[in-house]
């Protein structure tokens, strides 16, 4: 049965690919980007998060059955704490009646395996609380200090921690509606790409995500299981962070969470 989903970042990279991946099974998709998308808005704003919930309601007739929450930047930018959390809470929050509409309601948002690299506990907690304006006062202090390095982690745990919370609650759960999170190792997209042309950048990115299973991963091979988590299939994984990381996670933390 052909299903309505709505995908932010969809213009590039996993969003990219996951939407082909959706269009080729019959599915419709409404894309959100900064461009080359059916909504275009930046998530780093409050009227782009407005705009884009708008949008979608036109666009999908007031309902959606799937959404996933693919926006997201990197680099050492205080702005990684407007997109990646705020933004994504924002979409994942506002088209939540619309996915209460839907049938079989899923939602997913892209967090990283570096929610559980060493991060800076006070941007997370500050995004947590709701406070923007403190999280990127914090984002830039540590830009200062020249921790720049940590914003995007801190931003991929505090939204990983989001729906660990947000999941069970009557408004999610309550509802019928799954909410996860799936987090990804390094992958080859437009984002990444300049930092692994660097060997030395590069060097240090496979030794903090350390990826045994065939190395970094290609768009194409995150899609299905945005798609399953997606899907009517997934009746009860919910609140979960489910890592597609070539074994990055299990080299990072052994066997020690258990």
């Amino acid at each position: 049965m052909s299903r309505t989903y709505l995908i932010t970042g969809a213009a590039s990279g996993i969003g990219k690919a996951t939407a082909t991946s959706l269009k080729g099974q019959g599915h419709t998709v409404i894309g959100a980007d900064l461009k080359n998308a059916d909504i275009i808005a930046d998530l780093a704003t409050p009227d782009g998060r407005v705009h884009l919930v708008q949008q979608a309601n036109e666009l999908s007739g007031g309902r959606l059955d799937a959404v996933i929450a693919g926006a997201g930047i990197a680099g050492f930018d205080p702005r990684a704490v407007s997109v990646n959390y705020f933004g994504a809470v924002a979409t994942l929050q506002g088209l939540r009646p619309l996915l209460a509409a839907g049938t079989d309601p899923r939602a997913v948002v892209i967090a990283s395996v570096a929610a559980v690299h060493p991060h800076d506990t006070a941007i997370a907690d500050a995004a947590l609380a709701g406070d923007e304006e403190a999280a990127l006062a914090t984002a830039r202090a540590a830009v200062d200090r020249g921790e720049g390095y940590a914003i995007y982690g801190s931003t991929k745990a505090a939204i990983a921690r989001w729906v660990r919370r947000t999941a069970v609650t009557a408004d999610w759960a309550g509802t019928g509606i799954t909410l996860n999170a799936i987090a990804p190792g390094t992958v080859v997209t437009p984002m990444t790409e300049p930092m692994l042309a660097s060997p030395d950048v590069r060097k240090i990115l496979d030794a903090t995500v350390p990826m045994p299973l065939h190395g970094n991963a290609q768009p194409a091979q995150i899609a299905p299981l945005l798609t399953w988590l997606t899907s009517p299939e997934n009746e009860l994984v919910t609140g979960q962070v489910v890592f597609i990381d070539g074994g990055a996670d299990a080299v990072l933390r052994g066997d020690g969470m258990w």
